[in-house]
């Protein structure tokens, strides 16, 4: 099973490390910081975690110019917290937070179901269904990044095919916040399995057009990822 802590990060001077189209080039530091945010979000930096300039310059190959400018954007987006001649950590996830993130997508989740089954075309059918069965690949072979990189770009483009652009704003706003909550969520090998079911689940129900069954099995795999990250947080 992948660890994702022992994930190595590639040079971002290496080609192959940053998958970025030709026509849109990224600075340095907008490179950095995606790669900061994938290990913020992957889990490979921990919630409450010292960030270590020095080693992440090493890491990345390069001066601490554009790591602190990535640093300033991730704290902004509220991923890290930015330490008075300190350095910088990474945020703690704030349960509260979270149980109230939770409430709130759970509903729109709920009346993304509910569009999805009248306004999905028969192409988009076809597109989450090719997305889903390469996840379950991912979930077959135990590639928890993989699946869940997978994972996020399924629901996002299940709330681009919804077609309400005031609920696609909203999901967007909270997409940084619920991509930490599920993939803390899916660390748990418990969850991870339920969490499989349920996308077969709202597989089925988007192949069939049944908004009512749809939009319930997008509110409970919602509401169930909640609820695991809850309890992975107030732990003992």
């Amino acid at each position: 099973m992948d660890d994702v802590s022992n994930r190595t990060t590639p040079s971002l001077l290496d080609d192959s490390a940053v998958r970025t189209p030709p026509m849109e080039r990224l600075s340095l530091f907008e490179i950095v910081t995606q790669h900061l945010r994938e290990m913020i979000l992957e889990g490979e930096l921990f919630p409450g975690s010292r960030i270590s300039e020095k080693q992440l310059c090493e890491t990345f190959e390069v001066s601490r110019t554009p790591l602190r400018e990535a640093l300033k954007v991730l704290a902004r987006e509220g991923l890290v917290e930015l330490l008075p001649n300190r350095g910088a950590r990474v945020t703690e996830i704030d349960p509260q937070e979270v149980i109230d993130l939770f409430e709130v997508m759970v509903v729109l989740e709920g009346l993304s179901g509910s569009l999805l089954a009248s306004r999905a075309k028969e192409t988009d059918i076809d597109e989450i269904r090719s997305l889903h069965q390469r996840m379950m690949e991912h979930y077959q072979r135990h590639e928890r990044v993989k699946y869940f990189k997978l994972n996020q770009q399924i629901h996002q483009r299940l709330t681009e095919i919804a077609g309400n652009s005031v609920l696609l704003e909203l999901e967007a706003s909270l997409s940084l916040k619920i991509a930490r909550a599920r993939y803390a969520a899916n660390m748990q090998l418990g969850r991870w399995e339920e969490s499989a079911r349920e996308h077969e689940h709202i597989l089925a129900a988007l192949e069939s057009r049944d908004g009512d069954v749809l939009s319930i099995a997008m509110r409970l795999h919602m509401r169930r990822t909640g609820d695991a990250v809850v309890q992975a947080l107030t732990r003992d």
